[in-house]
Parts: structure tokens; sequence; C-alpha cells
């Protein structure tokens, strides 16, 4: 399970940084979209391992607050992506 989060997480990165390097507007809109599942996948994995005990409360109130901030980041982005292609 830990190495289903590490590339549910990696995949967040990876899928902001590959939208950004396309020219294309909805190209890059989709790839955020991509992003934006693989942080609710990543959400769902440490829900699990939270439920499971893989996880300290510590560890996973460390690592809550940072997804719940980047969520709404995310889809701020998406909008300004779709603000940039209509003008």
């Amino acid at each position: 399970m830990g190495k289903q989060i590490v590339r549910s997480a990696d995949s967040v990165g990876a899928n902001i940084a590959e939208g950004h390097g396309r020219y294309n507007c909805q190209d890059n809109q989709r790839f955020v979209r991509i992003a934006r599942g693989s942080l609710n996948e990543t959400r769902h994995w440490l829900r699990l391992d939270g439920a499971r005990n893989l996880l300290t409360p510590e560890q996973s109130d460390r690592l809550h607050p940072l997804l719940n901030e980047l969520s709404p980041k995310l889809n701020a982005y998406i909008n300004s992506l779709k603000q940039k292609a209509k003008g």
C-alpha cells in the first residue's frame, strides 16, 4: 500500500508538469484534472492506511492538511486555465 501512495502522490506533480509542458490549454487542463484524480486517489490510500493503523496518527495528521490545501489550489489552477482558454 505504501508504494501505491507514493505512485499516486508522484502522479499529481508529474501530471501538472506534463500539462504545463503542453502548449495547448485544453491539454494542460486535461492533465491537471488527471492530477486532481491522483490527489483523490492519494487521499483514498491514506484513509485506508489510517483505518488499518499502517500510519501513526501523527503521520496522518501531517499529510491530510497538505492534501486538503492542494485540492482547492488545483481547482483554482483549472479555473484559471479555463479563463485563459476563453480569452
